[in-house]
């Protein structure tokens, strides 16, 4: 089966990733290092942060629903966009409060309109950059502007789950908005361009009032030592995300190339990802998986006509457009 349903990255785990993890598994009897230490340190270093002002959660999702919890009573409102992760809808109904959806901009955030949907009782906003599913961008100059612009007694939280995909002339430096803004919490994963996704872990930058209200509700054991010692292993080896962006970039012109080919619409994506037009998305996800390859439904975001394809191997990316060509 080729699986480009949930944006994992092709090449599987770094190597040294692999090494790292199975030399953890020697000291798997005990419980893991709580704190996160060493991650921590070496995030902190590449971050240019202090330790204290992170997050360790079991995946960015963690992250989210820690977000949510800290900064929401019940009934009380938080903002974000159509076709905006899953995610944000379950974390918003776990902390029993309540959504208000802004309608999208050309599959993208219209950051003026969600800026106008914060009321009284809004007190958190998801925004992420690349969206997903649909992997719109949105320029460092009107982000910052918006995040500026929320008022703060308001939590944002900053979702760049696919931040290690955006080509040099997109990339910004979130984290020293960070630095700026203390309601501003910045999400971020080892699931997607470290391809870790199986080991569970992501983080949260934010400063550190923020910081000590999400470690005092988080789970004291939530990051298991093998994915703490991978994570440590992959945030060092360059050489392996300088791969996987090139992949990514050579795959997506691969698969946008194809679409065009066919005649089928998508949606630019600066992610490891490409949402495309197929009629019914239903029908063509079966015959995708009668062929072997599973991609992913977008009706549950409404979007009953789309198919999300993760961006895969050439050979993967081959076979997907064949299967779609019939």
């Amino acid at each position: 089966m080729i699986l480009l349903a949930s944006n994992e990255n092709p090449l599987g785990m770094p190597e040294s990733a692999r090494r790292a993890a199975a030399s953890a598994l020697e000291g798997a009897g005990n419980y893991p290092d709580a704190n996160g230490t060493a991650l921590k340190n070496a995030l902190a270093a590449k971050l240019d942060v202090p330790p204290e002002w992170l997050t360790l959660g079991s995946g960015s999702s963690e992250i989210l629903e820690l977000t949510a919890q800290v900064s929401l009573k019940p009934g009380e409102g938080v903002v974000y966009s159509q076709y905006g992760f899953i995610v944000y809808a379950a974390a918003t109904a776990h902390a029993h409060a309540h959504a208000t959806v802004v309608p999208s901009r050309d599959f993208g955030h219209d950051l003026d309109a969600m800026r106008a949907a914060i009321g009284d009782d809004t007190k958190l906003v998801f925004v992420a950059n690349p969206n997903n599913p649909t992997g719109t961008f949105i320029d460092a100059a009107p982000l910052l502007a918006f995040l500026q612009s929320v008022p703060a007694h308001v939590t944002v939280l900053l979702d760049e789950a696919y931040t290690e995909y955006l080509s040099p002339a997109q990339r910004y430096n979130s984290i020293e908005w960070v630095r700026r803004l203390p309601n501003l919490i910045v999400a971020r994963t080892f699931s997607k361009a470290f391809g870790l996704a199986g080991l569970r872990i992501g983080y949260g930058v934010s400063q550190p009032a923020l910081t000590a209200r999400m470690n005092a509700q988080r789970p004291r054991f939530n990051v298991t030592t093998p994915a703490q010692a991978a994570a440590v292993a992959a945030l060092a080896d360059a050489e392996f995300l300088a791969r996987t962006y090139e992949l990514n970039a050579a795959g997506r012109d691969q698969l946008a190339a194809g679409f065009t080919e066919l005649g089928l619409t998508y949606i630019p994506s600066s992610g490891n990802f490409l949402t495309v037009q197929v009629g019914d998305g239903q029908a063509v996800h079966a015959r995708l998986l009668a062929a072997g390859i599973e991609v992913s439904l977008l009706a549950t975001y409404g979007l009953p006509q789309w198919l999300r394809i993760s961006i895969g191997l050439p050979a993967q990316n081959k076979a997907v457009l064949a299967a779609l060509r019939g």
